[in-house]
């Protein structure tokens, strides 16, 4: 009898290497596409979350004294490594998440290497301001905040490490980052990858757990930001736990995102937009536009090719498959939730045009799997159109009038993403303008390149993240005044 294999066990990574907790404390990863248990990782308790403070202070008084070129040399070398790590990086984020090998392969690693890559080239560009005050003058300087920590989400673990280590590092600060306890070994390979780039020990620390070490990051009075990618509700906790300290803060939260479809579109490129800002990542992505306005003019050419090609061109299976294109889902719950959200739009009177059940693929018969999902008649007050289901799951609406859908699309207190199809060029700027979203698209969906600030209005976020201002937010700015004269004093 072949004796059971011991799932491997990791630790925290701290001050440039993986160091024991004393609690003993660790948790179960579990592949999504598999139900099986594929390693452990220790929590960080008491012990290592002091240690972790301690190296990032001495990190930080490393790393900040750099030049910005010297800086950017080493980050540069992350990249690199990155890059040639490629697919093994993948493996790890298809393993932990159930998202397709064929997504990984190209764009988790990937881009995350460009974030770090395009922040790495604009740390030397950042400059201060010099202006004269009569005789005197006074200069800016950009400099570091110190600490900072990020928590990150489960369905982009690697490549939302890499977003939000890029710009912090570069300016010169330090990161803490806690990946979700879902995913938390892509982050741990990015630390060693840093270290082998010549990162100082301190820069780049990971400590892992669930909620009570996140809580740890936003209270502690040593760390001055705290980004988090997540839920609403679970932002809105780490804002007021921060507000404490009067931490700054960046939040990339949910969504609810519209796509609006006008007469006048391409029906076939529309339909793709569609199922790839539902589908992709299967359904796991917040910006996916669940909220799928159509003009009534081509609603029965849209669906038509919507229901074909969604019952013809997915297919769900091991995502090391790479001929899969739909994933699991993250969690046996996660899973059961989206189950009950559907259930739910048929209660309320929608109608399914396509999908609605758990799938048990034969290549992944354990895996947490659910069809891709369409509904029809769907009306604005339905829980599955408010809601941010974060599965596969897409409701059509139709539309008469500009006004109207623009009114409806509004219509909540999301705003993080939105696209609009039209070949009316004019119609295109003016409805996007009116849209209240932080993140739009004209005649394209989900790209979201480094140079682009992507965060959301409302509820869906404060501040950005990629782009030339995110640099801002992970500096603080230094007025000197600098006397040319006597002083001039009554005293």
């Amino acid at each position: 009898m072949t004796p059971p294999v011991t799932p491997p066990i990791y630790q925290n990574f701290i001050h440039g290497r993986y160091l024991a907790n004393q609690s003993g404390e660790r948790f179960d990863v579990i592949n999504p596409a598999t139900d099986d248990v594929i390693y452990q990782v220790e929590v960080a308790d008491h012990a290592i979350q002091k240690a972790a403070i301690e190296s990032a202070k001495a990190g930080f008084e490393i790393w900040s004294a750099m030049t910005a070129i010297e800086r950017s040399r080493i980050l540069l070398k992350a990249v690199e490594l990155l890059r040639a790590r490629n697919d093994e990086l993948a493996r790890i984020e298809v393993l932990d998440t159930g998202k397709p090998w064929q997504e990984a392969e190209c764009v988790d690693v990937q881009t995350g290497a460009d974030v770090i890559e395009y922040f790495a080239g604009l740390a030397p560009a950042q400059v201060g301001q010099q202006q004269m005050v009569g005789d005197d003058f006074y200069y800016t300087r950009k400099e570091p905040l110190g600490i900072c920590a990020g928590i990150g989400a489960w369905n982009y673990p690697l490549q939302i490490a890499c977003w939000k280590a890029g710009p912090a590092l570069a300016a010169g600060n330090v990161l803490l980052f806690k990946p979700s306890e879902e995913t938390p070994l892509g982050a741990l390979k990015l630390a060693e990858i840093f270290i082998e780039a010549g990162v100082p020990e301190g820069v780049f620390n990971v400590v892992q757990g669930a909620a009570e070490v996140g809580q740890w990051l936003t209270a502690h009075p040593d760390i001055e930001k705290v980004s988090f990618t997540g839920e609403v509700g679970t932002g809105k906790k780490v804002m007021a736990s921060a507000a404490n300290t009067l931490k700054d803060v960046t939040m990339e939260l949910g969504g609810k995102s519209p796509l609006l479809v006008f007469d006048d579109a391409n029906v076939t490129e529309a339909v793709s937009a569609a199922m790839l800002g539902n589908f992709y990542t299967q359904g796991e992505v917040c910006t996916n536009c669940t909220r799928v306005f159509v003009q009534r003019g081509v609603y029965d050419k849209f669906i038509e090719e919507l229901k074909t090609r969604t019952e013809q061109n997915i297919v769900a299976g091991d995502p090391l498959d790479p001929n899969v294109n739909l994933g699991a889902l993250i969690s046996k719950v996660h899973q059961q939730l989206v189950l009950d959200y559907i259930n739910l739009g048929i209660k309320e009177g929608a109608k399914l045009l396509t999908g609605g059940e758990a799938l048990s693929p034969a290549s992944a018969p354990n895996g947490y799997f659910v069809a891709p999902t369409v509904f029809v008649d769907c009306q604005d007050d339905m829980t599955i159109v408010k809601e941010e289901i974060f599965g596969p799951v897409m409701s059509i609406l139709v539309f008469d009038e500009e006004a109207e859908v623009i009114k409806r699309a509004n219509n909540t207190h999301l705003g993080l993403a939105a696209g609009v199809f039209t070949q009316d060029i004019q119609r295109a700027h003016r409805v996007i303008h009116k849209l209240q979203a932080g993140i739009c698209w004209i005649n394209a969906y989900g790209n979201s390149p480094a140079e682009m600030p992507v965060g959301g209005y409302k509820h869906s976020g404060i501040g950005r993240e990629n782009g030339i201002e995110t640099l801002d937010h992970y500096t603080q700015t230094k007025s000197v005044y600098v006397g040319m004269n006597n002083i001039d004093s009554p005293f």
